[in-house]
């Protein structure tokens, strides 16, 4: 493995990590100072903070099939850290590292957190109005999924711009050229 590929994984799973250490931190302060009661409004009635625990997955849809979400849950890790794992821009491996982060963080709710192993709840403390509660590990699969779409988007845009001008063979440069 060259050192450019090797520092790129590092990249990813090093972002997985601290994505998971600061979902997991985060909620265990959730579960340690947050009522599910009673909202602490941060930005008005727009963002507020409130314990909830999640059977289901976003919008608690499937929350009678916790253990199939927790199943669905690791073959994802397990898809997402090969991904992770191949790895070829920077932009590739900081949100593939998010949406792994993210991926995992909620799979240790699922594993270890009340009622039973493999089937608890999923502790989320960040309300969106009224509309849902979610926790960090939710914010990191939406932005690693926004970092991985412009990642693809500027590919895309560079490969079209070598087709135009001939060089249709040239590699994708590396994001840190940029």
């Amino acid at each position: 493995m060259s050192a450019n590929r090797l520092r790129l994984v590092a990249l990813a799973f090093v972002t997985a990590g601290l994505t998971v250490l600061i979902d997991q931190g985060t909620k265990a302060n959730a579960l340690s100072g947050l009522s599910p009661n009673e909202r602490i409004p941060l930005i008005g009635d727009l963002l507020g903070l409130q314990l909830a625990f999640n059977a289901g997955a976003f919008l608690s849809l499937g929350s009678n099939m916790t253990w199939v979400l927790t199943t669905l849950g690791v073959v994802a890790t397990a898809l997402l850290g090969i991904a992770a794992w191949r790895s070829r821009t920077p932009g590739w491996a900081v949100g593939m590292g998010l949406v792994l982060g993210g991926a995992i963080g909620n799979l240790i709710d699922r594993l270890f957190f009340y009622p039973a192993f493999g089937r608890g709840y999923v502790i989320d403390f960040l309300a969106y109005g009224n509309l849902f509660i979610g926790n960090l590990a939710d914010v990191a699969l939406g932005v690693g999924g926004g970092v991985l779409l412009l990642a693809l988007w500027r590919q895309r845009r560079h490969r079209r711009a070598t087709a135009q001008h001939g060089d249709s063979h040239a590699r994708v440069p590396d994001e840190r050229a940029r």
